[in-house]
């Protein structure tokens, strides 16, 4: 016999549930801004190094004719955390709590294991992207900038002390320094307005060329975290909803507006990740460049500004920074949602940090440099993995009356929603039997 949803709903932060107030009736615009907030904790994870490395290698080597796959990958991404949106606000749980509550005790340990290790892949990247930007801003050893990031456990620490609304504020800090950073090697690069408006729409080399077809299904592969689907459907209870059919309505709504928002942020990132390579990469005949220490050293020869360079390594700590608070709340949701474990987010980061720098280490001191940024895209092949049993779920549970009530979502939503997962499962096994078959 599973346990009941409403006896779920007291941990997994509790203290965070409705802890921002939503003020009743006034001005539309004034309520929609206390929404504001969760949509940019979400978007931190589609701006990941596994985004930059297949955005950087799809812009070196095809120019700006993958861009319309960017924009195709942000819509879906969109749908899939809207059904997260409306599964915290409408069910009042969270995707982890939703699989404990619907599903018998070994399907969600599976499910569980699944998510844990969807997290610590998600770290593995966070750990490396991290390293590699301060070896690329400060000249850090790699293994010695490895070791360092776990110095970030303090600035989870901090927050722990902290309201939720200040961590919203510092990821929004965060992604504006990385939007800032990429507009201004734009502005560099000085891009041609044309050649980004033809990569708007698929050319028939798409569907003909076997290695432009594989880029575009990585950069698509790579856009759903499964951790983010956790993640928003917990952050959008931080705000105190009314109980009414209609308040809740309006709670997804505008949930929903700020995903939108920031997930076309996140897009403009990665397009403008994209843009810069072919502009500065491909125009210039360097078509092979896929490793960010490869494009940090060329970038500022090509566009003859040093600052570029700096700019690029100080977006990629601001990344990884942002990375790391994401992940660590995904992590306690997960664990908290699932088998009721309560641990402190600072404790959590440690025990998550130590798995992830072990292998990260090991390969960097055995095999090298170069080998790491092989180990990224390993850590790409595992979230490709676990990204089903996340969404999968999502839909389902997201569809059923009897977890929604009269908030179900629209069959045309569910049925688009599983469109587009069914496309994802597809692509990324595609990904990981050409990984696995070399």
């Amino acid at each position: 016999m599973t346990p009941s949803a409403p006896a779920l709903r007291r941990p997994a932060g509790g203290e965070l549930r409705r802890s921002i107030r939503v003020p009743e009736g006034g001005r539309l615009l004034r309520r929609l801004f206390v929404f504001l907030g969760p949509g940019y904790l979400v978007a931190t994870g589609y701006m990941d190094p596994g985004n930059w490395a297949t955005a950087l290698a799809g812009g070196s080597k095809f120019g700006t004719a993958l861009l319309f796959v960017a924009v195709l990958s942000s819509l879906m991404a969109m749908v899939l955390q809207s059904l997260s949106a409306r599964l915290g606000v409408g069910a009042g749980l969270d995707l982890a709590q939703a699989c404990r509550a619907h599903t018998s005790p070994g399907v969600a340990v599976c499910l569980w294991l699944l998510a844990e290790a969807g997290i610590f892949a998600t770290d593995l990247a966070e750990v490396i992207g991290t390293a590699i930007g301060l070896q690329l801003l400060f000249g850090l050893p790699l293994a010695l900038g490895i070791l360092v990031t776990t110095l970030d456990t303090f600035l989870v620490l901090g927050f722990e002390r902290l309201g939720f609304r200040k961590i919203e504020l510092f990821v929004v800090a965060m992604l504006g320094l990385i939007g800032f950073s990429f507009a201004a090697q734009l502005v560099l690069a000085r891009p041609d307005l044309g050649e980004v408006a033809r990569g708007l729409v698929p050319s028939r080399a798409f569907f003909t060329n076997p290695e432009m077809l594989y880029l575009g299904l990585g950069i698509l592969g790579a856009t759903v975290m499964p951790h983010n689907l956790f993640l928003h459907s917990f952050v959008v209870q931080t705000r105190a909803v009314g109980v009414s059919l209609a308040e809740k309505r309006e709670a997804i709504r505008f949930a929903v507006i700020d995903s939108a928002l920031a997930l076309l942020f996140a897009l403009l990132i990665n397009g403008a990740i994209l843009v810069l390579a072919a502009s500065v990469f491909h125009a210039h005949g360097h078509t092979g460049v896929a490793e960010l220490g490869e494009a940090h050293r060329l970038i500022a020869p090509l566009l003859g500004e040093p600052v570029a360079a700096k700019l690029f390594a100080v977006a990629l700590i601001a990344c990884g920074l942002n990375s790391t608070v994401t992940a660590t709340l995904a992590g306690q949701i997960v664990m908290e949602g699932f088998i009721r474990l309560r641990m402190s987010p600072a404790k959590r980061r440690l025990i998550t940090r130590a798995i992830a720098i072990a292998p990260a280490i090991a390969v960097t001191l055995y095999a090298g440099e170069t080998a790491t940024a092989r180990l990224l895209v390993l850590s790409q092949v595992a979230l490709s993995l676990t990204l089903p049993f996340a969404v999968v779920p999502l839909v389902l549970f997201t569809a059923r009356r009897d977890v929604m009530g009269a908030l179900v979502a629209p069959r045309r939503t569910t049925a688009l929603a599983a469109l587009i997962g069914a496309l994802i499962v597809a692509l990324n096994m595609k990904l990981i039997w050409d990984a696995l078959a070399g």
